[in-house]
């Protein structure tokens, strides 16, 4: 069984290899062991996420693992967040040995954050040169999204600010950020419970430092900072 499992984390190696040198830089391939206490990070292609091997196996493996064991279900196209804001699309599959059980977690990263970043530039073209009058071509105009969930709101009001500043958010400066708060402030967003939280973590940076944008803006604006719901 020792032979077994070490030859399908060699087969996992050469596939993680194949796929970062197709993809580019842009790709990380992780291989988790999850046969021991620590699960931890055993191989890794790529350097999206920055990790080292012997890091920790991330919640989004071990969350759905822990609760469904050997039935756990690979995931696939899944959106996650980098510690300074980057977009990743993701993707994990969940390795067997012949007698059915998980011994290896595979996991794709793909930066999208550039992507993102050329969408929303082509968008603004798009816009400006097709549209009919001047309030159609307007920046950050658009169909609005159906929300159907408080969360499905602030995630609508989010994306809507991101197409008006024109970068995602890794890609912002420090003035583009406080210009994205201060749009989400304008429509109302903070009102919204936890949405301090959402676009803190969304920006890569902390509560305090959103807190700290909206007390400059509604400074200016002369409106309390206790008006804003928190988390």
């Amino acid at each position: 069984m020792k032979a077994e499992k070490e030859q399908i984390f060699e087969n996992l190696k050469q596939v993680a290899d194949l796929m970062t040198h197709m993809f580019g830089d842009n790709c990380e391939v992780a291989i988790h062991d999850l046969t021991t206490e620590k699960m931890q990070l055993v191989y890794i292609t790529g350097k999206v996420t920055r990790r080292k091997v012997g890091a920790p196996v991330t919640d989004a493996v071990t969350k759905y693992f822990l609760q469904d064991g050997n039935a756990v279900q690979d995931r696939h196209c899944f959106m996650t967040l980098t510690d300074d804001g980057r977009e990743l699309k993701s993707s994990t599959s969940y390795i067997r040995n012949s007698n059915g059980e998980v011994v290896a977690a595979f996991c794709v990263n793909f930066n999208t954050t550039d992507h993102h970043n050329a969408i929303q530039m082509l968008q603004a073209f798009v816009n400006k040169t097709v549209c009919g009058t001047a309030d159609e071509g307007k920046k950050g105009s658009g169909p609005e999204k159906m929300s159907f969930s408080i969360d499905h709101t602030a995630d609508s009001f989010f994306e809507q600010s991101v197409v008006e500043v024109g970068k995602r958010p890794a890609s912002m400066n420090t003035d583009e950020k406080i210009l994205l708060v201060k749009i989400l402030e304008k429509k109302g967003a903070f009102q919204i419970k936890g949405m301090v939280g959402q676009v803190a973590l969304r920006l890569g940076v902390s509560n305090f430092t959103i807190y700290n944008y909206l007390k400059k803006i509604r400074a200016a604006n002369g409106t309390a900072i206790s008006d804003i719901i928190c988390s």
